[in-house]
């Protein structure tokens, strides 16, 4: 109802929509930048295209954690938002966690800078991760658990339709493998995804692009990216070894990576082994054997 769209902001900080003073021309660009974003264009607009991400008159919310994913993310966005066939509005969300030493003015900076309306969600988490996690232990899960119940009411708050993530195709694949190898579960990251309460809907427009892609377009580009190694904790290790894994993959193998990630649109639930996607008890009759009655 309409009702639902109203827009409410009751975050510390208001929403801003910024000036629109354009950042400097650079100069023209190369062939191998044109034709890396012309990929990378042309595969996120066939992930949006093949799971319906995007429908007009969506408000889409691109996080926006000064990586180089979410960076990326944006950009892609903003330029398939001017070639769309269908109107949808973009903002930019930051949540700032009080990471200790981080730059809280980077992204705020550099959204201005480019012309998008944004919101910065200001939340102390850290204190809440340094109480609950031992020191010298990974607290990647707990604080993004937190970061997404935060992203979750905020999207509410603002009228967004839409989540936008920057995970990539390594991502996919890494969180297959790890719930295969340390899970022993057969789940991944679906380029679409609604939440448990089914109020918000997650969505990765660059579910199709490889990491080494991104990293190429970011050579071309002065963002200004904040590492991950600002909250000074340990990298999740598992992860870690499942990205070495890829890497080693992609030197000796050309389309292993993308095989895998392919194999998760083409699932025959009777060649694997849960019941509850297949009933192997019903089996289908031989017409080739005689029925005793």
């Amino acid at each position: 109802m309409q009702e639902d769209k109203k827009i409410i902001t009751i975050a510390p900080e208001p929403m801003v929509y910024p000036s629109d003073n354009a950042a400097p021309a650079k100069n023209k660009k190369s062939v191998s930048e044109k034709k890396n974003e012309k990929r990378i264009m042309r595969l996120a607009g066939k992930a949006v295209a093949d799971f319906s991400m995007i429908e007009g008159g969506d408000k889409v919310m691109v996080c926006m954690s000064g990586g180089k994913d979410s960076y990326v993310l944006l950009d892609v966005l903003m330029k398939l938002q001017k070639r769309a066939p269908v109107h949808f509005d973009l903002i930019a969300v930051h949540v700032d966690q009080h990471l200790p030493n981080f730059p809280k003015d980077v992204i705020p900076n550099y959204l201005k800078q480019k012309g998008v309306p944004f919101h910065i969600e200001d939340q102390d988490t850290w204190s809440i991760v340094q109480r609950v996690i031992p020191e010298g232990q990974n607290v990647c899960s707990v604080c993004s658990r937190l970061r997404r119940g935060i992203i979750y009411r905020v999207a509410k708050e603002l009228g967004v339709t839409k989540i936008a993530l920057g995970h990539h195709m390594d991502d996919a694949v890494s969180t297959l493998l790890l719930n295969m190898f340390y899970g022993g579960r057969l789940k991944g990251m679906p380029p679409i995804l609604r939440s448990d309460d089914r109020a918000n809907v997650i969505i990765r427009p660059l579910i199709y692009v490889r990491e080494h892609e991104i990293e190429r377009w970011v050579k071309y580009r002065d963002y200004p990216i904040i590492s991950k190694d600002i909250c000074r904790k340990i990298e999740n290790k598992k992860r870690a070894e499942i990205k070495a894994l890829l890497r080693e993959w992609d030197q000796k193998y050309d389309s292993r990576t993308y095989n895998i990630l392919m194999s998760m649109t083409r699932v025959s639930p009777s060649h694997l082994m849960d019941p509850s996607l297949y009933d192997f008890q019903a089996m289908p009759k031989d017409p080739m054997k005689k029925s005793p009655f």
